[in-house]
């Protein structure tokens, strides 16, 4: 694999198969999946995948789990409120102090699509951009 191609997805804070990062849809982002399309999938995730990802796989140091006492405690707000603030642009993950901003998956349920796992997702394959399809998968990767 180039080291272009490396470095871009430690930037990403991709350090592993099946792990997951929220990223803002920007163009410098933007500009860093295409660059590591062949290696990435990606779309844009909505408010319900992002909060069961917050609490089914958020981590705090010392490998604790992420829960909404522990928000409400730190910043005052519960899953739900945080993931409208997220939304709307106002929080950022950032925000929630020891919270880890990338997230650990298991491998999806039912699998990948074997016949087109070297594929982009627009030719039925696993790679690329997914739109808003990112969600399922997500879902059954939790």
């Amino acid at each position: 694999m180039n080291t272009h191609i490396i470095a871009t997805l430690n930037m990403l804070r991709l350090y592993r198969n099946q792990s997951c990062v929220v990223v803002t849809n920007t163009p410098s982002f933007v500009g860093m999946l295409r660059k590591v399309k062949d290696y990435v999938t990606w779309g844009e995730i909505d408010e319900k995948t992002f909060k069961e990802l917050l609490l089914k796989r958020g981590k705090l140091p010392a490998k604790q789990k992420l829960t909404e006492e522990y928000l409400k405690q730190k910043i005052n707000m519960g899953v739900e409120e945080f993931a409208k603030e997220f939304f709307s642009f106002k929080k950022d993950l950032k925000d929630v102090p020891g919270l880890k901003i990338f997230f650990k998956l298991h491998p999806p349920t039912k699998g990948f699509e074997r016949k087109g796992i070297k594929k982009p997702f627009s030719l039925g394959g696993v790679l690329g951009y997914r739109k808003d399809k990112i969600n399922d998968l997500i879902m059954r990767m939790l």
